[in-house]
């Protein structure tokens, strides 16, 4: 099961059938089939081979897709990097994962001529345009593919690594999570088996491909030998005019995305009529937004997915079928739009309490997670890949129950961390750089109720006596310092010392208490 045979499959049975389009390019799956194998040799070429770590760090584009499958086909290991992060932000994952080759666009050139400098493994750089936009520093990709030897063969067995994928650290450092080649074929066939598209469907894809829930679209569709729309990023006018122009059918979008489409002064249903699927993900769908979804959309098939990194990513699936019972039904059908779904296809849950025991039904405790889509563990962490993969179990860090029916309810995280317009952020790593601000003697970082994100990081201060500090001030030292998204948008400041536990642990839960009193849940 090699990733790679994915798209060998799809050019054999729909080789003449769109693949790609892009910024007005189209190509066929024989034609994808072609460059995937061209840029394979182009890498080998240049002397990347087996396990070898390749990063990848652009804007979303038919030659990113092309990459998550040469990459991997070569033997090589890709990641995936963040491209929302700081500049301080990217040396760690490159040095961590020891990666050789760095594949990045015109987006990038400023960032990846500055990261020359950082002490890195990096030996090849491959710029992915045009040959006359190539820094002279760089290699041009396309121009390689051109003249090398394809790749005709994988050369790995499916429980190899594929990719890592780097996400939030409890301790200020991003994990990278390993996983296989089998665990990212099988979370893209329990997707297409949960849903009801065909190879006749056309995929918008505008979320980031860096992150794991559009990876997991991108082999999902692929498997089914779909079409692949790319835009570069969310804009909401530019992703309704794709709709509407490029015969899209399905896409994934996180809730704060399709707020801002509906928000849109510009925003015009009539241009999403040809839209029959919706894949969320990320954070619940607030009900006010799905109603407002689906008045706008009557005949749209709308499914949330619940799942992590670490599962690749699915854990759970709401169905379609779900979401329209939710909406129409009683009381005891509506409560589903408060659940996370059902486990997915290869996928087990239960919970557990804080020894490791099993709970009933209807008892809350951690929720955890197994399966062929699991990851291998963390990459260089092994204390914290023992303390979350315990006997082939995920131990999530969500708290939640299953009912008698199957269905997953979260109600809130034991893990210290933040979910805000669909991208993750742990406490520590915000706490980390707010802390080197002059004025901050303590600090801690919360999520709170937000209506656009689903939460907001919010930052708690103690000041040091006689240094003067604004909320301005701290938001601004954090902007420099970590990406904007992890970044506080609002800072309340105290005058007595954070509380703590007796172990000298920061009660958290006593800090967010206020914010999210009166509410059925601790998450948003």
């Amino acid at each position: 099961m090699h990733i790679s045979q994915i798209v060998f499959r799809a050019a054999q049975q729909r080789g003449t059938a769109e693949a790609i389009e892009y910024q007005g390019n189209v190509r066929n799956w024989t034609q994808t089939e072609q460059r995937m194998c061209a840029m394979a040799g182009a890498l080998a070429q240049q002397g990347l081979g087996i396990n070898d770590k390749v990063a990848i760090l652009s804007l979303n584009s038919d030659v990113y897709l092309e990459s998550l499958f040469a990459i991997p086909h070569m033997g090589g290991v890709m990641v995936p990097l963040n491209t929302r992060w700081a500049l301080p932000e990217f040396q760690y994952p490159l040095s961590d994962s020891d990666s050789k080759g760095l594949l990045f666009d015109s987006n990038f050139i400023a960032v990846v001529e500055q990261l020359r400098s950082e002490d890195t493994a990096i030996e090849h750089y491959f710029y992915m345009g045009a040959a006359e936009d190539c820094p002279a520093w760089a290699q041009c990709l396309e121009s390689l593919m051109q003249e090398a030897e394809p790749l005709l063969d994988s050369v790995l067995a499916d429980r190899e690594l594929a990719g890592i994928f780097y996400t939030g650290g409890t301790t200020g450092y991003p994990k990278g999570v390993m996983q296989s080649h089998v665990a990212l074929f099988t979370s893209g066939l329990s997707l297409a088996a949960a849903s009801n598209a065909d190879e006749n469907r056309t995929v918008l894809h505008c979320a980031p491909m860096f992150h794991m829930a559009d990876l997991a679209t991108v082999f999902m569709y692929s498997i089914l030998g779909s079409k692949h729309v790319i835009v570069p990023a969310f804009e909401p006018l530019a992703v309704i005019d794709a709709i509407a122009e490029l015969g899209v059918s399905d896409t994934l979008m996180v809730p704060a995305m399709l707020q801002m489409m509906l928000d849109h002064p510009e925003f015009d249903a009539g241009k999403l009529q040809g839209l029959k699927a919706l894949l969320y993900g990320a954070s619940p769908m607030p009900e006010g937004l799905l109603r407002k979804i689906l008045t706008t959309l009557p005949n749209l098939e709308i499914t949330q997915a619940y799942g992590q990194t670490e599962m690749a990513p699915l854990i759970t699936i709401l169905s379609a079928e779900d979401h329209r019972a939710a909406i129409r039904g009683d009381e005891k059908s509506a409560r589903l739009l408060r659940s996370a779904g059902k486990s997915g296809y290869s996928v087990q849950i239960k919970t557990v309490d804080e020894q490791g025991k099993t709970l009933p039904l209807g008892s809350v405790g951690e929720i955890c997670t197994r399966g062929p889509n699991a990851m291998s563990g963390y990459w260089n962490k092994p204390e914290q890949t023992a303390a979350a993969l315990k006997d082939n179990w995920v131990h999530t860090g969500d708290a939640g129950y299953i009912d008698e029916e199957g269905y997953l309810f979260i109600v809130d995280r034991v893990k210290d961390m933040i979910v805000t317009g669909g991208e993750n952020v742990f406490s520590s790593e915000v706490e980390s750089a707010l802390s080197t601000h002059p004025a901050v003697a303590q600090v801690a970082v919360v999520g709170i109720p937000h209506d656009d994100w689903g939460e907001a990081v919010h930052a708690i201060v103690v000041a040091r006596p006689g240094v003067a500090c604004t909320e301005a001030d701290i938001i601004a030292h954090a902007r420099e310092k970590i990406a904007h998204y992890k970044c506080p948008k609002s800072v309340s400041f105290r005058d007595e010392p954070l509380p703590h536990s007796g172990a000298g642990k920061v009660l958290k839960r006593e800090l967010r208490a206020p914010y999210w009193e009166g509410r059925e849940r601790q998450v948003n």
